[in-house]
């Protein structure tokens, strides 16, 4: 963006020791929009005060948070809330210069190999042995422990990167490659666990009554591909202490999977320094209800 004499006399104010006259200046710089950025970036490489620095940082973090918002608004209203596309979006908050190519492309690979070994003769459970044999075996999928003081489990191109993700992360991707694939298979709510039910290929859970329970052949463990049956899952719910309700077993929709890896994100930025970072994630997670 070119400069003018009213960003030049905002730059210069950037420093200055008054928070409501900072305040008033970063919003009227927000207010330019991203383009502005390159101009910051500029700045803060020819200001030697770290003070000014981190300032000019906040003021480009809010302009690509502003952005990201407007664009997690468009993914809500969306008529299908895709859920690879949900997952950059939440990358784009810690990267927001993300290129989303190479994550596509490693994507379709999966995807590509996955589909070489399938046929329409497979049964349900022989479906899950190619997507974990592929995603864990052939591909070398890692499944983590949840960490939060390692954010980068839960950026899908960063699991892709370094090929190990938290069980939210991989069951991201195993959705996204059943989805891809046309496989009903889907998140489900148990508690403290990423499970993907197999449902009966005519099971819409939009239209069904009654227990999901009823629709689902097994269950398969995101973190590493491990098959569960009916009676793995009801003696993990009573080991637990949870009753065995209708609603673990509902579908888990894009949108409150996004939610659910937004809320485990702002876990991570606890401390003093990066509190805004919750608040911001938390503030996504609203837009999305």
């Amino acid at each position: 963006m070119q400069e003018t004499k009213e960003l030049n006399a905002l730059f210069t104010l950037i420093d200055d020791p008054d928070e409501e006259v900072y305040s008033t200046v970063s919003e009227k710089i927000v207010g330019y929009g991203k383009p502005i950025i390159p101009n910051l970036e500029h700045l803060w490489e020819t200001t030697p005060n770290e003070g000014i620095q981190e300032r000019i940082e906040m003021i480009i973090h809010r302009l690509h948070f502003t952005d990201l918002y407007s664009d997690f608004t468009e993914w809500k209203d969306s008529a299908y809330h895709d859920l690879l596309f949900g997952a950059l979006l939440v990358a784009k908050f810690q990267y927001p210069d993300l290129q989303t190519s190479p994550t596509l492309q490693e994507i379709e690979k999966i995807r590509r190999n996955i589909w070489l070994e399938l046929n329409s003769f497979l049964t349900p459970l022989e479906q899950a042995n190619v997507l974990s044999s592929i995603i864990y075996n052939f591909y070398h999928l890692k499944g983590v422990e949840v960490n939060y003081t390692n954010p980068d489990n839960f950026f899908i191109h960063k699991v892709l990167a370094n090929k190990k993700g938290n069980m939210i992360t991989n069951g991201i991707l195993y959705q996204v490659m059943c989805d891809q694939l046309d496989i009903n298979a889907k998140i489900i709510n148990i508690p403290k666990q990423c499970i993907i039910a197999f449902f009966n290929s005519d099971y819409d859970h939009t239209n069904f009554v009654g227990n999901p329970i009823d629709q689902i052949h097994f269950f398969v463990d995101a973190t590493n591909g491990q098959a569960y049956s009916h009676i793995d899952i009801e003696n993990y719910l009573k080991k637990i202490s949870a009753p065995s309700t209708a609603s673990y077993f509902k579908p888990l929709s894009h949108k409150r999977v996004i939610q659910i890896l937004l809320q485990e994100i702002a876990k991570c930025f606890d401390s003093p320094t990066s509190d805004y970072k919750k608040h911001e994630l938390l503030e996504l997670v609203e837009l999305l209800d």
